[in-house]
């Protein structure tokens, strides 16, 4: 009787255990108030614009002011974010020059200190969103592992380098996110309708994952597809759309769209052309680590063995229909597929259209949608999601590097749901935050990005071991896990050779004449990583339902 008792208050005590993540927001704060003295990049001065045209100009001015090329190209609501943080600029700041609308900014230190501040306050959102989905967790052992997956993303060093060294406000947009996804798993459908539209209007990267969230809304809260043998067929059909529960979620998203849309109704033309830049080119500064990165790879790679290896001509141009006297021109060759943005020209592989991109991506993303709508699950939405901002950055337009979050993010909230989707997250996570160090390429910083982010792989790692779901399935992911493994330590000795290149450049200046060779090698090994944690994930989206039930 007595051992009974005791197992019922270990018990009780587990059930009531909380998990907070309140220490480890103090500890991020220390380490973004030590970085707010160092590199930043354009960005910093992208938003600082953004603050002086909406704190100076009326509405109707905001979306045509060019006196800056960084110009007002994000939705409605994160203009008026910007708005609102202006009117918090405190009059040193502003006699820095942060509220001026210069070509190009001039502003010193308080500048600096304020905007910072503004984006470390701004994550709170994301902090907030991920204490949320921790306290709905229904159990000891789903708190667990969640706090897990929550505190991977509090401490994400994708966050950290984008937001608090490069600078962005992306950590308030997942906080959007994943408010989104929470209220999805408590069934909370208009919640997560307002939520995603709300995002949309803050930054309109995320209409990449608005395919599943429409999916699931539509068949989870709108679709009744039951069959009733007894009633007639008008009948079910008339019983197939739930109205009044459409009208509510459609309501919903009109009212969030039209606050956000209707003051600019006679800028309109010139928001959604700024919103959607189509001039620009394939691929972005450098090569983000997706399918058009390993294609410019390739096509640099025929050049050199069409110049090279004469042997190889015949069937190259048999191969691949292309314009050889072209090649003779080096000047030509060192700005093509670059990635610089702009027109990409490809010499020897086919040119790609973003009609090809909107194809390629479109489809993709409609193969994860029929299970889902299927089975209209959490999980199986949660997979969608993944799966469709996997499809947007492999096969995009003009796609960021910093766009793997869209898929980083909604895989780590499952990943502990069963030990076989762990190949193919560590392989993602590796790839796409070792896909960042370009971004900060300065040699005060190399030191911490790539310490910080080892360390955060290393106790990741081992806490997903330690807190994943066994399956109760035979488990055949053990080669793939071994492959894996053997891919990321080789990793280790590439990000070791780039590093060590980037160090001694400042004292050897031939090395600078290798500087896209780092971008290359970046973008094409990490390309390769990032492919194959798709495939894995795929495989198990579309084939081993275990996962999912």
């Amino acid at each position: 009787m007595a051992k009974n008792s005791f197992k019922s208050i270990v018990g009780h005590g587990k059930a009531t255990k909380r998990y907070t993540l309140f220490n480890i927001w103090v500890v991020t704060l220390a380490l973004k108030l030590l970085l707010m003295v160092g590199y930043h990049s354009t960005d910093f001065d992208v938003h600082r614009n953004w603050l002086a045209v909406t704190h100076n100009l009326p509405l109707s001015q905001w979306y045509t002011e060019n006196t800056s090329q960084w110009t007002l190209d994000y939705p409605p609501f994160f203009a008026f974010f910007e708005w609102v943080l202006s009117q918090f600029v405190p009059s040193r700041v502003e006699k820095d020059g942060c509220l001026d609308i210069v070509e190009v900014g001039q502003y010193g230190l308080p500048t600096v200190y304020f905007q910072r501040i503004t984006v470390i306050v701004s994550e709170l959102v994301l902090f907030a969103a991920l204490q949320w989905i921790i306290d709905t967790s229904s159990n000891y052992e789903l708190r667990r592992r969640m706090y897990v997956a929550t505190a991977s993303l509090a401490l994400s060093p994708g966050l950290l380098l984008i937001d608090h060294i490069h600078f962005q406000y992306n950590g308030m947009m997942y906080g959007f996110l994943l408010l989104c996804f929470n209220s999805a798993r408590l069934n909370r459908y208009l919640l997560c309708g307002f939520w995603f539209a709300l995002l949309l209007c803050f930054k309109h990267i995320y209409l990449y994952l608005a395919p599943a969230v429409f999916v699931f809304l539509l068949r989870s809260y709108c679709l009744n597809l039951h069959w009733d043998k007894k009633m007639n067929v008008f009948s079910n059909l008339c019983k197939l759309v739930k109205w009044r529960n459409l009208l509510k979620l459609g309501s919903v998203v009109v009212l969030v769209f039209g606050i956000a849309f209707v003051p600019f109704y006679k800028a309109l033309p010139q928001l959604l052309s700024r919103l959607f830049p189509f001039s620009r080119g394939l691929t972005h500064a450098y090569w983000a680590p997706n399918m058009w990165a390993l294609y410019s790879f390739f096509d640099r790679f025929f050049i050199q063995v069409y110049k090279r290896v004469p042997m190889t001509r015949y069937f190259l141009e048999r191969t691949f229909r292309f314009d050889a006297a072209a090649l003779g021109n080096d000047a030509l060759l060192q700005t093509s597929t670059r990635g610089l943005i702009g027109d990409i020209e490809f010499f020897i592989l086919p040119e790609i259209t973003p009609r090809l991109t909107f194809l390629l991506t479109l489809f993709y993303q409609i193969m994860a949608l029929i299970p889902l709508f299927i089975q209209p699950s959490y999980r199986k939405f949660i997979g969608a999601t993944t799966l469709c901002g996997y499809a947007s950055f492999l096969f995009g337009w003009h796609v960021h590097e910093k766009a793997i979050l869209l898929v980083i993010f909604p895989m780590t909230l499952i990943v502990a749901r069963d030990r076989r989707l762990l190949p193919a997250y560590n392989l993602l996570v590796a790839c796409g935050y070792g896909s960042l160090f370009p971004l900060i390429f300065t040699s005060n910083e190399w030191l911490l990005k790539v310490v910080y982010t080892f360390l955060w792989y290393i106790i990741f790692y081992f806490n997903f071991r330690k807190v994943v779901r066994v399956s109760k399935t035979v488990d055949r992911s053990g080669n793939v896990d071994r492959l894996v493994n053997a891919y990321l330590l080789l990793f280790i000795l590439i990000v070791t050779f780039t590093t060590t290149v980037d160090i001694l450049k400042g004292k050897f200046p031939i090395l600078k004449q290798f500087e896209f060779l780092n971008l290359m090698i970046y973008s094409v090994y990490c390309g390769i990583g990032v492919v194959g944690s798709w495939n894995i994930f795929s495989w198990l989206y579309f084939v081993d339902e275990t996962i999912w039930e």
